[in-house]
């Protein structure tokens, strides 16, 4: 078969507008038997040809000379010698046109519009199809109505499909491929499809002989057949949402539609049955030539193939409609184990939906002499492999080069080219977009051999959903490269997006001479990153060791003067709060100046920012039955929240003569009602006339961003359990201990299991602790240190690691050596384990609610092990 170029290809699938695309071929040719269809398909309409004419009260002929809209070569009649009704059979027949006909072909196009238009349903034809170069038999169906517009808006489906049938290969072997398809989603050009091939088996071709073709289609669902075998399925998308209702993927990628919300007006991408939930109607059709097959097989159209005509031959067509369900076509399924496999169920070209930005502005390194495993370099087209090598002056750096084969080179992080221990991680970059920018530099060693090549740069986000391409000179430094010496380019994040890219779901940047133009170039590039300018999280930072002056000490109604005093080594200079017989409530006030301090904005907090202190009560207050209260106001009391104290505290009320620390989530606060862009009170208390004789004391009272501190935004455990988290035995009983071990470990958690009843064990959030990873996703693990004091009395015990969300509403268990490069636990070994929030979010995990992280010997299988764990976060590391 004489190949095309992969960019010509792809230009002419992408062109198209009609039935046909170049699918490759996939196929597994074992006959499997499908199982019989149920009783209840229910024949509604057909035709079986067995007249003498074509049924016109079935059957409209399309007379026109438009090319089908793929430059097709003939014009379409509705004379008896292109289309007719003999020996039960209707035959469509191409043949030339006569001596200065618009076309050089001549052919027909029978359609059902309004004469039979279904939704839902099996759809069958018997038919013998036509050969020769230039040959494109066709039946298929389109929409009757367009309720989403028009084509592909609103949807095509080509149940069988054939081009250049019988051509003979320089391989010797024969065209004899068939193809069903699907088209959908945006205006052309940017219209999709997905679809496949399939080869009859033992070489059969479908020129030679009268085979069954057909699809079943159902909400949600289409299945192709040929002779009965089931080779194709297609699905509507499936999206993937976490705890909080937001989209975060696909868990499935299918079709999808894109029209005008009726109400609001907007254009909105929909993942659901449309727009394959309208009613279509019927088409046959024999192309000759064409976008598709002049371009492939032996190219053009073959005149002496058509010289005495050529023939499509239909047997009958009929459509059958599934009694059990009219509304969704479902429940009369012909189906056959895995229908849904690899080999069968086709990826579609949806967009995936971007996972909502986490707010949260974090830079991303992709190569600084160091390759990053998530962002390996790469190159697209030609099969070269990028080199680290080292330059005199910067150490390594990557080398790209650029042969006779067209290509583009760069860094890309998608999970087709990421190997272990990388973990494809799309960056989102829409937090940076004010300041951001993507920068790298770049020295040409040899510049392409073509003197009118220029240099180009191009990102891509959400699997090309998106992208932006610019010339390299239209970066801030505007300069064109120069062989011999290293340059910088810095490209703002707001010119890429304003170019039409998605910021929040960057996954490959790509850095080349012109397509096809480059030949002879190398080049080596350094300090790639995404990135915006070093700037402090906000913080403030109300009391610690001394107060804040815009931030003083206040009694609210009770006429005292809250005071500065010493406490412990620790604590050293703290305020101390003390309530008499007058109802009050007492705190931090910023209002009460002359002239009031600017309200503390913590709108750049809201993600993962905490408003935090330590109390100590000195003398609890006389009434036993008196509470502690947490109250924030903002804007002058315009907003406020009030909760119980013990709220940031795992649910435990302050001890007489013991500090405590409590923590409010910004998060929380906001959701709750405050508004945190002008908090201006902060107030801590026992409950409104419940606290005379109370004496108490704060300290380190701040609003901050705890996961900008070196420890990372979770600690599980590290010399004490984290107080929102608990050691676990999830079903035999024991009490996990913490223990004593050697430097430089100290205080570790230590697990055992006895043997009965069956168990697993590890951490377990308190009620409503859940942790929230999603703004770690990119570059956050989940690791620990982990050794095996004594194994498993079984010696074919193997060890897992196991995480959960809430409820176990999703969960991923993998290998624990999956987490140490395949290296399972060693005996009397520390070892490290680390599993990247992005492979588990791709397993299917909601890390926006993590609440149970388990390792454990596999179940039934773990008698007399003893464990022990230390250093466990979820983090940045």
């Amino acid at each position: 078969m004489k190949q095309i170029s992969a960019l010509t290809a792809l230009f002419m699938v992408a062109g198209l507008a009609g039935c046909g695309g170049d699918v490759a071929t996939n196929s597994d040719f074992t006959a499997i038997t499908p199982t019989e269809p149920v009783s209840d398909w229910q024949l509604v309409w057909s035709d079986e040809f067995n007249g003498t004419r074509i049924d016109e009260t079935k059957w409209t002929h399309e007379v026109n000379c438009s090319g089908g809209g793929n430059q097709e070569k003939q014009c379409y009649t509705d004379s008896s010698d292109n289309s007719f009704v003999t020996d039960g059979k209707l035959h469509i027949v191409a043949k030339p046109a006569a001596a200065g006909a618009p076309l050089p072909y001549t052919s027909a196009r029978l359609n059902t519009k309004y004469q039979g238009d279904f939704k839902y349903g099996r759809f069958e034809m018997r038919a013998k199809l036509p050969a020769g170069q230039g040959a494109w038999p066709a039946f298929w169906m389109l929409p009757t109505d367009e309720v989403y517009g028009g084509w592909p808006k609103s949807g095509e489906i080509d149940i069988i499909e054939a081009v250049n049938l019988k051509v003979v290969a320089d391989d010797g072997t024969a065209e004899a491929n068939v193809h069903g398809t699907i088209h959908y989603g945006r205006d052309w050009p940017n219209n999709a499809s997905s679809g496949k091939a399939y080869l009859l088996p033992d070489g059969i071709n479908p020129a030679d002989d009268f085979h069954t073709y057909a699809i079943e289609w159902q909400e949600g669902e289409i299945r192709w057949y040929v002779d009965g075998y089931l080779f194709q399925t297609q699905m509507a998308s499936k999206v993937r949402f976490n705890s909080r209702g937001e989209a975060v993927g696909l868990s499935h990628r299918g079709w999808f539609a894109e029209y005008f919300n009726i109400i609001s007006g907007e254009l909105q991408t929909q993942w659901n049955s449309a727009p394959f939930d309208q009613r279509f109607h019927l088409l046959l059709n024999l192309a000759v030539g064409g976008n598709w097959p002049e371009n492939v097989n032996n190219l053009g159209i073959d005149a002496a193939a058509f010289a005495d005509g050529q023939a499509y031959q239909i047997d009958y067509v009929r459509v059958y409609q599934c009694g059990q369900d009219l509304d969704s076509g479902k429940g009369c399924e012909t189906v056959r184990a895995g229908y849904k496999d690899e080999q069968t169920l086709v990826t579609g070209e949806a967009p995936i939906p971007s996972p909502p930005s986490s707010g949260v502005a974090q830079n991303l390194t992709i190569f600084d002499g160091t390759p990053n495993p998530n962002w390996p370099a790469w190159d697209c087209c030609a099969g070269s492999v990028p080199a680290l090598v080292a330059d005199a002056d910067r150490g390594d750096v990557y080398e790209f080069l650029v042969g006779p084969q067209p290509t583009v080179n760069g860094f890309v992080s998608r999970s087709a080219f990421v190997t272990a221990p990388g973990v494809a991680s799309p960056f989102d970059a829409s937090p940076l977009i004010e300041n951001g920018s993507i920068s790298f530099d770049m020295q040409v060693v040899s510049a392409p051999s073509n003197p009118a090549s220029s240099w180009m740069f191009k990102v891509e986000s959400n699997e090309n959903t998106t992208f932006a391409e610019l010339p390299i000179t239209t970066s801030i430094e505007g300069v064109a490269p120069v062989t011999g010496q290293w340059q910088s380019y810095t490209f703002p994040l707001q010119m890429l997006a304003d170019a039409g890219l998605d910021l929040s779901a960057i996954d490959v940047v790509m850095i080349f001479p012109a397509w096809d133009t480059g030949n002879g170039a190398i080049y080596r590039v350094d300090n790639v990153q995404i990135a915006q300018p070093a700037t402090a999280s906000p913080e403030l930072v109300i009391f610690t060791d001394g107060q804040n002056l815009a931030w003083p000490l206040w009694d609210c109604c009770g006429g005292t003067t809250p005071i500065e005093v010493l406490d412990d080594e620790t604590h050293g200079l703290t305020a101390e709060f003390t309530i008499g017989a007058t109802p009050t409530v007492m705190g931090f006030n910023t209002r009460l100046l002359a002239a009031a301090a600017e309200p503390f904005d913590a709108s750049a907090l809201l993600s993962e920012g905490v408003v935090q202190f330590d109390v100590k009560v000195i003398t609890a207050a006389a009434n036993p039955d008196s509470s502690w209260l947490f109250k924030i106001e903002a804007a002058g009391g315009d907003s406020a929240v009030e909760l119980a104290l013990s709220a940031g505290n795992g649910g435990q009320e302050p001890v007489t003569g013991q500090w405590a620390t409590y923590t409010f989530s910004m998060q929380s606060l906001s959701d709750a009602g405050l508004d945190i862009s002008a908090i201006d009170v902060l107030m801590v208390f026992p409950a409104w006339d419940t606290g005379n004789g109370a004496v108490y004391r704060l300290d380190n009272v701040r609003i901050f961003n705890p996961n900008a501190s070196a420890d990372g935004p979770l600690t599980l455990f590290r010399d004490a359990v984290n107080p929102n988290w608990s050691l676990w035995d999830c079903c035999a009983g024991s009490t996990p201990q913490i223990v004593t071990v050697d430097a430089p470990y100290g205080a570790v958690a230590q697990f055992e299991i006895s043997g009965s009843p069956e168990t697993v064990l590890g951490f377990l959030a308190n009620e409503d602790a859940a942790y929230d990873a999603s703004p770690l996703l990119a570059n956050g693990s989940v690791s620990f240190d982990m050794r095996l004091v004594n194994a498993p009395a079984n010696p074919d015990s193997s060890w897992l690691f196991k995480i959960e969300s809430s409820g176990a509403a999703s969960a991923v268990e993998l290998p624990l050596a999956a987490g140490n490069n395949d290296q399972a636990p060693v005996t009397g070994e520390w070892q490290r384990y680390s599993f990247p929030l992005q492979s588990l979010f791709d397993a299917g995990l909601d890390i926006s609610d993590i609440s149970v992280i388990m390792v454990f010997p596999a179940w039934g299988t773990g008698s007399g092990a003893v464990y022990q764990i230390d250093n466990a976060e979820i983090s940045n590391n």
